[in-house]
Formats: structure tokens, sequence, C-alpha cells
């Protein structure tokens, strides 16, 4: 599903417009954008969790060369499927 079957999707389980539905989305993306910016954790009960956590600097290998390299430390976002939600999809 993309982003335009989501908001399709919402407008006909909501019963809202198209339009309505893609500002309500673009809205929970903005935010959670922003919490997850400042370290926030984004938690929807049901559904899951959304959180920051940092990745540490590691050793890897170019694949074309064989070379050793260093991949760098990031923050990597992740996604935690509450309980609810494992239990509907299996």
């Amino acid at each position: 599903m993309n982003k335009a079957e989501l908001i399709e999707a919402i407008a006909s389980s909501a019963k809202i417009s198209k339009a309505d539905s893609k500002k309500a989305l673009d809205g929970f993306i903005e935010a959670t954008t922003k919490a997850l910016k400042k370290g926030d954790r984004v938690a929807l009960v049901g559904f899951g969790s959304f959180s920051v956590t940092k990745r540490a600097a590691r050793k890897g290998r170019n694949p074309q060369t064989g070379k050793e390299i260093t991949i760098k430390a990031k923050n990597v976002v992740r996604f935690k499927a509450g309980a609810e939600l494992q239990t509907k999809v299996k």
C-alpha cells in the first residue's frame, strides 16, 4: 500500500474527503517526525511505538574491493508492533 492508497483507505473508513484524509496523514507524519527528532517516543496503544535508537560505529566490508571500511554511528528509527496489531496480523 502506498501513500495515495492509504489516504483513500482512511477517507473511506472515516467517511471524510480525500483532501481531509491527506491533511490528517501529513499532520501525523509531521508530528511524529518532530517528536522523533527531539528524541521522544511515539506510542499508539494497540498499534505500536516509534522510537529512535543510536547505532554504534562498526566495521564493514566493501563488497566490490573486499577492503574493510568503518561505518559511522547514526540514529535509526525503530518501530515495535503492539500486541493488538500482532494478534490481528497473525
